[in-house]
């Protein structure tokens, strides 16, 4: 992590080639652009204070939510203003950007000061999602809306499907706890574990149903690895397949199934899946 690329100059906390992730997104932003987006504050304090990101992420931010929110306005034509809002909430909230940054490495890019080098800033949720909302504005910017509009949907299609399978809950706790409710196997009890320094902890999460172990996570926070576990629980007892093709769920007929309705429908509970901050 903060590994310096030989072509770049910037110093140990400016990260690697912004040239590099230039060519992994593929979209023509300048290079002076990009560095700019990839500027963190704390960097800004210790060099001469040049321009920093925040004004791109403010921009950015809402270039996502408009591309997202007109994705799922067109793509779930028959779902309501209510559902549409949480679902758009789960698309953009923190973590779900924080998530696509890491898929990105963007981390490794990020210009940052020594303070947030040492304690872990490259792999800050706050910092990773702040830092993909300013490339998007920057992408914006120098290249336009239809470039930017097809980042977002390279990025964040997804994350739109995924957030979708789940239903009315719109996270996996909550589907896992209607699931077990139908089915009266008794409320889940998570227990979790930390290890790791104060600024890199990770979190391993086991969730119980009936006192038995039905699924395990892990992650950098709690509610990560206790969504994680939720999944393989609810996965577990409907004996489904991690992320499976499915042909009642989709952005044309716009359904988000209800597990209590289906679980009573069906009589067994199985086989259907429900439905996930910033």
């Amino acid at each position: 992590m903060g590994v310096v690329s030989r072509s770049w100059d910037g110093g140990v906390n400016a990260g690697k080639d912004p040239a590099e992730l230039r060519h992994v997104l593929g979209v023509p932003i300048m290079p002076a652009s990009l560095e700019r987006a990839l500027t963190h504050r704390s960097y800004a304090y210790e060099n001469d204070n040049p321009p920093t990101n925040e004004r791109l992420e403010f921009l950015g931010d809402s270039v996502l939510g408009l591309v997202v929110t007109d994705t799922l306005f067109r793509g779930y034509p028959n779902l309501p203003e209510g559902q549409l809002a949480k679902l758009r909430a789960a698309v953009v909230q923190m973590g779900a950007l924080a998530e696509v940054a890491r898929e990105l490495s963007l981390g490794d890019y990020v210009r940052l000061g020594r303070g947030e080098q040492v304690t872990g800033g490259r792999n800050k949720p706050s910092i990773l999602a702040d830092t993909l909302e300013a490339v998007i504005g920057a992408v914006y910017i120098d290249c336009g809306l239809d470039e930017a509009r097809a980042l977002v949907h390279r990025l964040f299609d997804p994350v739109i499907a995924r957030s979708a399978r789940l239903g009315a809950g719109l996270d996996w706790k909550t589907s896992l706890q209607e699931l077990t409710a139908v089915k009266m196997l008794g409320v889940p009890d998570y227990q979790v574990e930390e290890s790791g320094p104060d600024h890199q902890k990770s979190f391993r999460a086991v969730v119980r149903v009936g006192g038995q172990p039905l699924g395990s996570g892990q992650g950098r926070t709690k509610k990560a690895a206790e969504q994680q576990a939720a999944e393989a629980a609810w996965r577990a007892i409907t004996a489904e397949p991690a992320e499976p093709v499915r042909d009642d769920l989709t952005p044309e007929n716009g359904r988000l199934r209800d597990v209590k309705n289906d679980a009573k429908n069906d009589g067994k509970g199985g086989g259907e899946e429900p439905g996930r901050e910033r």
